[in-house]
């Protein structure tokens, strides 16, 4: 392939690509634990929109490490969320409220 044909290729395929869609999957509501409740409350959620709550407790009480963004410092209702761990990075987070939804 020449390289006038690549950059030709390129081009066609740029302009024409479709917007993703959400998988119904994750987008089904979710009944959380007691636990998660007392964060997100209790009726039924999509997986990000729980996501997207527990980010805003994070950050409205404060509980990211300061020299490392990624890190989660638990309270105590985080910590029952989390197993009794008092530092969960971001990643392992996901982890954590997928044993909480049902």
């Amino acid at each position: 392939m020449s390289v006038s044909t690549a950059v030709q290729t390129k081009q066609d395929h740029a302009g024409t690509s479709a917007a993703r869609k959400p998988n119904p999957a994750l987008m089904k509501p979710l009944q959380p634990s007691t636990e998660l409740a007392a964060v997100v409350g209790s009726s039924p959620l999509p997986r990000p929109e729980v996501v997207s709550k527990m980010w805003e407790y994070i950050k409205g009480h404060q509980l990211q490490n300061p020299q490392n963004k990624r890190e989660i410092l638990a309270d105590d209702k985080l910590q029952a969320i989390f197993g009794g761990k008092s530092t969960v990075s971001m990643f392992e987070m996901n982890k954590h409220l997928a044993q909480h939804l049902s």
